[in-house]
């Protein structure tokens, strides 16, 4: 089962290359000069792009560090090799089913909840605290690079709106977080109406008060979970320090790259293009990985941040092999690996 599930996820990792590339191509065919690609393109410095790969693998490092402290102050064990691949495995999944950053959360929970024997909702309660954490982090440094920006360079009216719609997307995203995070009532009565339409849909195969009373269990140690990580903060002093740490890694993987490319870069504009990327990459659009969209809008946003058309699309391209196709395969060959030799195992021992 876990080898045809696997080769169902490389057949879906395929369709997503294609899909991408025709949609990236067309982008390059109509607004792109190639020549000036081609020359950009060799000029760029090999060993400055190694360290951004270097780069990109340390900040997953940093990333995984700073769940597994959110774990621990929830008392969830789990070693730092686990928590490290399903990282992995939650970036793989976020990439190839179109449900963005929901898809990988559900994943991360599941395997975590095996592994450790806790009660999901403490799983849960660390991955939205980590998700919290990361969109804080973010937010704020998209408002400090886009004041800075906007006084320094006066950049065009579009541009400025977009980046405040992106802002107060995201703000009233983090308060429907923290409502439904504090508020266990409204809750409640959410995740029953989502059980009974689950109900409703299996014709019955699935009973509503078993699902109730599990959920009821879940949400529980979920709400604790919640109660615990703002109780003690200097608790969080080592899981927000390594979040920012992460951040500002992935941000010098674009820097990287810039200087890889021999191109002037400003840093705020790259925390801008940054910030405005991820937030769009929670925006489930139905494109695995928003495949060919993403670089169309990474590369749109740079332009318009003052970067010749030709680095800024070279420059995208390179950042997205790093963010997106090597963690893609890398995160391929983890799922493959827990599925040789951890989903196995149960089974075989049964």
């Amino acid at each position: 089962m876990a080898e045809e599930g696997f080769f169902v996820l490389k057949r879906t990792a395929v369709l997503v290359i294609a899909v991408g590339l025709f949609i990236f191509l067309l982008y390059l065919y109509f607004l792109v000069p190639f020549g000036d690609v081609v020359t950009v393109i060799r000029q760029a410095d090999p060993i400055y792009y190694s360290l951004a790969f270097a780069t990109m693998i340390l900040s997953v490092v940093f990333y995984s560090l700073t769940w597994q402290r959110l774990l621990f102050v929830l008392s969830v064990k789990s070693s730092f090799l686990k928590t490290f691949q399903y990282i992995w495995v939650g970036n793989f999944v976020d990439i190839l089913v179109p449900a963005e950053s929901i898809s990988g959360d559900i994943s991360k929970v599941y395997l975590m909840s095996r592994e450790s024997s806790e009660n999901a909702g403490k799983v849960v309660a660390s991955v939205v605290g980590h998700r919290v954490l990361t969109m804080v982090i973010t937010l704020g440094g998209l408002v400090a690079s886009s004041l800075y920006f906007i006084v320094k360079y006066n950049p065009p009216m579009l541009l400025v709106e977009f980046v405040g719609i992106i802002m107060v997307g995201t703000l009233v995203t983090l308060i429907l977080i923290f409502y439904l995070s504090r508020k266990r009532q409204v809750t409640e009565k959410v995740v029953n109406w989502v059980i009974g339409l689950l109900v409703r849909v299996s014709r019955g195969r699935w009973q509503f008060e078993r699902m109730k009373k599990s959920a009821e269990k879940m949400l529980k140690a979920f709400h604790d979970g919640i109660d615990a990580l703002g109780v003690r903060p200097r608790r969080l002093v080592l899981p927000v320090s390594f979040g920012i740490i992460a951040w500002l890694l992935d941000l010098l993987i674009a820097v990287l790259v810039f200087i890889a490319l021999g191109a002037q870069f400003s840093f705020s504009a790259i925390v801008i293009v940054y910030s405005i990327t991820t937030a769009f990459q929670t925006i489930p659009v139905g494109i695995p990985g928003e495949v060919g969209i993403m670089e169309v809008v990474m590369a749109s946003l740079y332009t318009l941040l003052g970067f010749p058309i030709a680095v800024s699309t070279v420059a995208t391209v390179l950042i997205r092999v790093l963010t997106l196709w090597i963690r893609l395969i890398i995160g391929g060959f983890t799922v493959q690996w827990l599925g040789i030799k951890g989903l196995k195992a149960p089974s075989a021992s049964g």
